[in-house]
């Protein structure tokens, strides 16, 4: 646990002095409000995924000093560093468009996915077997093997960063996520995995008591990409490290709620509106639940209402994230139960998605109104 005691407490630290440096420097500041998925009120500084990466960091060295011994001890070190330098093309990538808003999402997908062949290459973080027909075909061949993995890390980095849009929302999530992750290296012995997942989850915690409920500081893209990047790259070890004891359908539906909003969003600006899949826009579900559903639950329009009506937003799709990761926990070295809890995700999310579409929000979610 030092880990992650030690991640949190430096992220909470570095994620101040970021805080306390923007006010001194309001350039550093997100001045841009507009746009359909901008849903903050006043200038914040964009790059809290610098303290979670030196949380991260600092997690390691914790684990470097702790009287660790032997080979097991050398693995989680090395893995450790090693991921974390593979991560730097992701992260620099989305923390240059933070600070300059000039790296296209191309490029973003591009940088993410160098750091999804280094891991490949230097921790051996490979796809090869999916539970999925057809699929194992793909990934039988090397080129199959890398390629789809490349896939998989960008999209599950693009997927997090999607959901990146009110406070807390993103980074609680990941921890929900990650802490799954940790629950079945923990199960099956895995101590590389769940030592580096508790200092991501450590890490991110010590970003969210900045950023919810009061919006202090955002994740911005370098967080989302590092986050995505790092539960990625664990899913993958996991697998990698366990085979035939880790169903692959529990990481992805441990993850099933950003990826699933991120490919339905594509499907839905593409074939259902005629537009660029990846064209901004504000038809998220997140997006829906604060214009739809949150508008009723306060009257007032100033700033703290309106921060206060973006941090409602998120405890809902908590719910929705934990609706993906119980049952994940719960049978996640059983192909067929994981098959049927991902389609009654799906069928769960439409339904709540075209409830509200056409203003017929459920009950759970009208109760949040006043």
């Amino acid at each position: 646990m030092v880990e992650a005691l030690v991640a949190f407490a430096v992220s909470v630290v570095v994620n101040l002095l970021v805080l306390r440096v923007a006010k001194k420097h309001p350039r550093a500041l997100d001045h841009d409000f507009s746009g359909p998925q901008k849903f903050h009120h006043k200038a914040v500084p964009r790059v809290g995924g610098v303290g979670i990466l030196l949380g991260v960091a600092a997690g390691l060295l914790a684990l470097g000093l702790a009287p660790l011994q032997g080979a097991r001890a050398d693995e989680i070190r090395y893995i450790g560093w090693m991921l974390l330098a593979c991560s730097i093309p992701a992260f620099g990538a989305g923390i240059i468009e933070d600070l300059t808003k000039q790296v296209s999402p191309g490029k973003r997908l591009l940088a993410t996915a160098l750091s999804g062949l280094l891991a490949a290459w230097l921790v051996g973080a490979v796809i090869r077997h999916t539970d999925t027909p057809g699929m194992d075909m793909l990934v039988a061949t090397t080129v199959g093997a890398y390629a789809f993995t490349l896939l998989v890390v960008a999209g599950t980095a693009n997927a997090v960063n999607l959901i990146d849009g009110f406070n807390g929302l993103a980074s609680m999530c990941v921890v929900i996520m990650m802490a799954a992750v940790a629950y079945v290296a923990f199960q099956v012995g895995d101590a590389v995995v769940f030592s580096l997942a508790l200092a991501g989850i450590g890490a991110t915690l010590g970003f969210f008591i900045w950023n919810f409920p009061a919006g202090l500081i955002f994740l911005g893209d370098g967080g989302a990409y590092f986050l995505g990047f790092w539960f990625a790259e664990l899913s993958i070890l996991l697998l990698v490290r366990n085979p035939g004891e880790v169903s692959p359908l529990f990481p992805l539906l441990v993850c099933i709620y950003p990826v699933f909003e991120t490919v339905f969003s594509a499907y839905r600006r593409r074939v259902l509106r005629g537009q660029s899949a990846g064209s901004p826009d504000g038809m998220h579900l997140h997006s829906l639940i604060y214009r739809r559903v949150m508008r009723w639950a306060l009257d007032e329009e100033n700033v703290r209402a309106l921060t206060q009506r973006n941090s409602m937003t998120s405890p809902f799709l908590w719910l929705l994230c934990m609706l993906s990761a119980v049952p994940a926990v719960l049978f996640w070295d059983q192909t067929l139960p994981l098959a049927l809890s991902l389609l009654l995700f799906v069928t769960t999310y439409l339904s709540l998605y075209w409830s509200i579409v056409r203003f017929k929000a459920p009950g759970w979610l009208r109760a949040g109104r006043r």
